[in-house]
């Protein structure tokens, strides 16, 4: 069985040596390797050796069929090297590569977002999130929103056919967090999508982004919603930046306040320019939620809270000067490379 084997050996190698492609090399496989080949032949012919003869015979039958086994994946690397060189022949590899697709970036409405979380993060507040379609308890009642507010019309606000509305604001995510809440103080930031019937033009959608804050516990101050503001909007456009507060109405807070910033476009005076709502949280909220919670948690003698809302997008056009709020929506490759610094 040894000369066989050797034979077998030398056969099996003159076999590789002669594949020209996959096939002929899966053939050869098969021809000594398989379960009918020439190798397994022998191997099952290992009980008829004699005992003295064994360890010799299946140490020559190992090495056979490791010695086919390394031909093998020799022969199909080689293979595919050929198949790999044919594949490039011809190529001048002296010219000039050509430019890829290019690093992408951040759109402008995902970095002034970014931005202002890690902002209002390292000041305390946590992010909080909620449903986009809402009742509206959690969009208006509970915010002290009369039912003949112009936000409550159907020529404002998406209704669908079960009474329910796509949020306005994402105040409703403050109101969500107030009726969750186990204990105070409360601190979030609420960033998200909103939706109103506005006619599309230059700066209005009918979705768009906001931000809104709220900040609740015992003793809190105008002074401590000042601040806080006053901070943030210099840590987003500079240390000198003036900010100015000025008295507004808005429903579901008293003091309510519209914030201006003083900014300098290029070529133009520095003017105010509107940015934000803010305001200190009218007792009236709290009395709603305490009345949903079924007890005293937000006692409007005793807790105070402010809360401010901005919009994204028209944080973002200030910012890098876009005079048109439908660039941030139509993913025009040519003005989002602006952004791509």
């Amino acid at each position: 069985m040894l000369s066989q084997l050797d034979s077998l050996k030398t056969e099996a190698l003159a076999a590789l040596d002669a594949a020209q492609d996959e096939s002929a090399l899966e053939a050869v496989r098969v021809n000594f390797l398989g379960k009918k080949g020439s190798v397994t032949a022998l191997s099952q012919g290992m009980k008829d050796v004699p005992v003295e003869q064994k360890k010799e015979v299946g140490a020559k039958l190992n090495e056979v069929r490791t010695a086919i086994t390394e031909g093998i994946d020799a022969k199909k690397l080689a293979l595919q090297a050929a198949q790999d060189a044919k594949a490039v022949e011809g190529i001048d590899i002296t010219l000039p590569g050509r430019p890829g697709a290019g690093t992408g970036a951040l759109h402008p409405l995902t970095q002034i977002r970014d931005l202002a979380i890690r902002t209002l993060r390292r000041m305390g507040f946590a992010l909080a999130e909620g449903p986009e379609i809402e009742t509206e308890w959690h969009c208006f009642d509970a915010l002290n929103t009369p039912a003949d507010h112009p936000a409550r019309n159907e020529k404002d606000t998406f209704y669908l056919p079960d009474g329910r509305l796509l949020r306005t604001h994402t105040s409703s995510v403050q109101i969500r967090t107030m009726e969750a809440a186990k204990t105070l103080p409360i601190r979030i930031i609420a960033p998200g999508s909103a939706y109103r019937r506005d006619e599309i033009d230059a700066t209005h959608l009918s979705v768009f982004n906001q931000l809104e804050g709220l900040y609740v516990s015992q003793d809190v101050s105008l002074g401590d919603l000042k601040g806080t503001l006053e901070y943030f909007f210099r840590e987003i456009f500079g240390a000198g930046t003036a900010v100015r507060f000025r008295p507004h109405f808005f429903p579901f807070t008293e003091p309510s306040f519209e914030i201006d910033v003083k900014l300098e476009a290029k070529g133009k005076d520095a003017r105010w320019i509107e940015i934000a709502g803010c305001g200190m949280v009218d007792p009236a909220v709290f009395a709603e939620i305490n009345k949903a919670r079924g007890d005293n948690l937000f006692d409007p003698e005793t807790t105070t809270g402010f809360a401010f809302g901005l919009g994204l997008d028209r944080l973002a056009m200030i910012m890098h000067g876009i005079t048109d709020i439908r660039h941030l929506i139509e993913n025009d490759v040519r003005f989002l490379q602006q952004f791509a610094a």
